[in-house]
């Protein structure tokens, strides 16, 4: 059940929009995330494991830059979504997000889908 846009914000050159579809919360993040953007994100994706989603997807699809620091925001989620049962999924990485996963061996341990369809019905 998608119940629509339940919460969306901006910081700087980041926006970040979540909606939830069953019992995944869907996290679209749109611009730059790096370190100081960061926190937004960080915040975003422990507020929805706040309200019991531990599956989350993360669509990528809009993401335009990515740097260490968001990419240990998402290991980070990834590490506590585990914890209660859950996990993190990627969708629709563009090359310039992917390399970093591919530079740095993350694609390993994240699941990556296509599209947040793909990731939904997983």
């Amino acid at each position: 059940m998608d119940r629509g846009t339940v919460g969306s914000a901006s910081r700087g050159r980041l926006h970040v929009e979540i909606r939830h579809h069953g019992a995944s919360a869907v996290v679209t993040v749109t611009g730059e995330l790096d370190h100081h953007t960061a926190d937004l994100l960080r915040e975003s994706l422990e507020g929805c494991m706040d309200d019991g989603y531990a599956r989350l997807v993360v669509d990528c699809s809009r993401l335009e830059f990515m740097d260490s620091t968001g990419l240990n925001v998402l290991l980070g989620a990834r590490l506590r979504a585990e914890a209660e049962g859950g996990g993190v999924h990627l969708a629709g990485m563009q090359p310039v997000v992917a390399r970093v996963f591919e530079i740095t061996g993350a694609e390993a341990v994240f699941t990556v889908h296509d599209s947040v369809d793909t990731a939904l019905s997983d």
